[in-house]
């Protein structure tokens, strides 16, 4: 049985085994690095909640953390001889329940290393080595200009927030982070493909890219340079399954997908490639539902699809409209910078990380002109291997 599975199956009596000392249990997690400093600091200092809260907290930031997480977690639960002793009942319901976990096979054991079955390839991680990390590249259209007559020009105030809140995190994350700003569509999908296939310098002039400094965005003047993954931040207008330059003319997400699917030539090939789209994806009030039940690279093969190793996550699914506050920014994008703040700090994969987005994004309501509203992101993802974001110093 998977360890996820054990946990969720035994979360009730566990969690009131490790009530009778519940900040011993906090500790052990964080000395542990199953939970990350600030979420011990939050579990721990957070006086409104009662012991039971945190504890259940606990556990399902654990859970949230993917396979891995919960296995480490059950193994801490078994072996350390401080918390055997403090909750004696815990070997009790793991043996009744007939799911007690082995203890960690060691590395240096050949003869499992050499026995692995097939399966536990899906385990293989992206090797993020290189300095730095790699480019992280923001589209920012942030002035549509109107006609100078019927059409008055359109700002999208709030997106310079947006880009610089992943210019933060992404710079802390190690990638060399690259800005083009107010782009046709025309000028976003030649500039894609210029990332794309490592053009020169020169050729990126005209899009006049601009670098992040810590004193903010300023001329760049070195030519990029792809590392190990590569992200993609567009912040625009858009429509269903397309994004809009600040011409108002269309570029196809799918496009964005294909320019950077993989190819013999393309220096990011078998390489992660992250893009976050925050745009309208239609022009419909997503509704409100309210429920009782809401309150309680190394291959065998010598090929991979052209279509892997990608990660698209919009900020929402299409035909409705995406939030963005004047001044805080989009609810999608400081919901992204602020969940890799979190997990990256404690090594978790991309995959828990994006979902606690979509799970924080979809709790948010307001009410525009045509009424309440909430939102909903969307994932896609033909990633092969693990992402593990870190940050660098």
């Amino acid at each position: 049985m998977a360890a996820y599975d054990i946990l969720r199956r035994n979360k009730t009596s566990i969690v009131d085994t490790l009530c009778a000392d519940h900040p011993r249990i906090l500790i052990k997690a964080q000395e542990n690095e199953l939970i990350t400093p600030r979420e011990y600091t939050n579990l721990k200092s957070n006086d409104k909640l009662d012991v039971e809260v945190r504890v259940v907290a606990l556990v399902d930031k654990i859970m949230d953390k993917g396979e891995d997480r919960c296995q480490a977690f059950l193994n801490l639960l078994q072996t350390d001889k401080d918390i055997q002793e403090t909750y004696p009942k815990l070997k009790n319901i793991l043996e009744k329940e007939n799911c007690l976990l082995p203890h960690p096979v060691q590395a240096s054991s050949v003869e499992n290393i050499d026995n692995q079955p097939e399966s536990r390839k899906e385990d293989e991680q992206y090797e993020l080595k290189s300095q730095p990390t790699g480019l992280c590249l923001i589209i920012n259209n942030k002035t549509f200009p109107g006609d100078g007559k019927k059409i008055p020009e359109n700002v999208r105030y709030g997106t310079d927030k947006d880009a610089e809140s992943l210019a933060e995190v992404f710079s802390w994350l190690g990638f060399r982070v690259l800005m083009c700003k107010d782009q046709t569509k025309d000028q976003m999908e030649r500039a894609l493909k210029c990332f794309a296939s490592q053009c020169d310098l020169s050729q990126l002039q005209e899009f006049k890219v601009q670098e992040w400094t810590r004193s903010g965005f300023t001329k760049l003047l070195e030519a990029p340079q792809h590392g190990d993954a590569f992200i993609c931040c567009v912040l625009s207008h858009g429509r269903q399954g397309v994004v809009l330059g600040v011409d108002k003319l269309p570029l196809p997400i799918k496009q964005i997908k294909r320019i950077f699917m993989a190819t013999r030539q393309s220096p990011l090939t078998a390489k992660p490639k992250v893009f976050l789209i925050q745009a309208c994806q239609g022009g419909q009030v997503h509704p409100m539902v309210v429920s009782d039940d809401l309150q309680a690279d190394d291959s065998d093969s010598t090929s991979i699809p052209q279509e892997a190793d990608i990660l698209v996550h919009c900020s929402t699914v299409e035909d409705y409209f995406s939030m963005r506050h004047p001044v805080e920014g989009s609810w999608f994008i400081q919901s992204v910078c602020k969940q890799l703040k979190d997990g990256c700090d404690g090594k978790e994969e991309i995959d828990p990380i994006l979902r606690r987005v979509n799970n924080e994004v979809a709790g948010k309501q307001t009410v525009v002109k045509h009424g309440p509203t909430t939102q909903m992101a969307e994932i896609t993802n033909t990633l092969r291997k693990r992402l593990v974001l870190t940050p660098r110093n």
